[in-house]
């Protein structure tokens, strides 16, 4: 498979704030030639439409988008985020997701996406941590995968937030455990690093031990974990606080455990160097396309408050900083 410029569209501005027209134009004029789609950008985009936010208005949103797409010569490969769906305590809110999940068979197929990216729950409460659960609900998730046609896979991606999976070794013991050949991993590099290595509420934003455990995971990593369920790689650094993340600091919020607001406030894409990245993501990205062989979807994420500023310019900026971001990748690939 070729290694083909990928980005997910919340990289190029937030939605409530920037079209989704303007995103896909950028994205494409920059090279970028696959794209995720998120959620938010179908709410939006079926907001616009009499009835507001219906299943068939957001049905006729991802074929407005799917229309883009095809114009600007961008293909989208994955659909995301499904939140907050395993584990739940109160099945009738299971129950509810599982009429979401069909909704969202029915959005792939439009879109054209083989792949839903899943993150982990992180619900502080009304969830259990009993693995039985998790694994018995995203197994019934597989299979409704395995009913499209042509099949749908889920992608599980350990949030570094997440209750109670936040790393990769918890998601790749899920993946095992539900044992479905359409249900494989997100490796994303800001949560890895971010939870093995990073701490934002500590000088630096690195724990004392972080070199020396980032090295280890990633030897397991390359040990443990069958490349070929792997279904995609999201490259993302984030910024170095110059002050700790704690009550006081303008990211702080007691609805988000720290790593959280790191994550939404200030994420940079990989190996920017005109900013201040912190996370060492060369390990990773070592072990994953050097050790593991990796050969599939790279995509480029970032988060950022910048992102809902409404300087129309916001798109055109991101996509190519993001495309400089895989030159850079693919330049230290070689």
């Amino acid at each position: 498979m070729p290694l083909l410029p990928a980005i997910a569209s919340p990289s190029l501005g937030n939605a409530n704030v920037h079209s989704i027209d303007e995103k896909l134009k950028q994205a494409s004029i920059h090279g970028f030639k696959l794209i995720e789609i998120v959620e938010q950008d179908l709410l939006v985009q079926a907001r616009k439409l009499e009835g507001g936010v219906t299943d068939s208005n957001q049905v006729e949103a991802a074929k407005y988008v799917k229309s883009l797409c095809n114009k600007e010569g961008i293909k989208p490969f994955v659909l995301q985020p499904f939140c907050f769906y395993e584990g739940l305590l109160d099945r009738r809110e299971h129950e509810a997701k599982i009429d979401k999940l069909k909704l969202w068979m029915e959005l792939a197929k439009v879109l054209d996406v083989q792949v839903v990216q899943v993150p982990s729950n992180w619900l502080r409460e009304g969830t259990t941590g009993d693995i039985d659960v998790i694994v018995k609900d995203l197994v019934e998730m597989a299979e409704i995968g395995l009913q499209q046609d042509p099949v749908v896979s889920f992608a599980y991606e350990a949030v570094a937030w997440g209750t109670p999976i936040d790393t990769w070794e918890g998601a790749w013991d899920v993946v095992k455990r539900v044992n479905k050949p359409n249900f494989g991993l997100c490796l994303d590099t800001y949560h890895i690093v971010a939870r093995v290595w990073g701490d934002p509420t500590i000088p630096g934003c690195k724990v004392s031990t972080g070199d020396i455990d980032l090295q280890r995971s990633m030897v397991r990593l390359v040990k443990d974990v069958d490349v070929e369920k792997i279904f995609y790689v999201q490259l993302g650094d984030a910024e170095r606080l110059n002050q700790l993340l704690i009550a006081g600091h303008p990211f702080y919020s007691k609805e988000q455990l720290p790593r959280m607001s790191w994550s939404r406030n200030a994420r940079l894409f990989a190996f920017e160097a005109t900013e201040d990245g912190c996370l060492p993501l060369e390990p990773v990205v070592d072990a994953v396309m050097k050790g593991l062989k990796y050969k599939g979807f790279i995509s480029m994420e970032t988060f950022s408050k910048k992102l809902f500023d409404d300087d129309p310019e916001i798109p055109k900026l991101y996509a190519a900083k993001a495309m400089k971001s895989w030159n850079e990748m693919v330049k230290r690939l070689k």
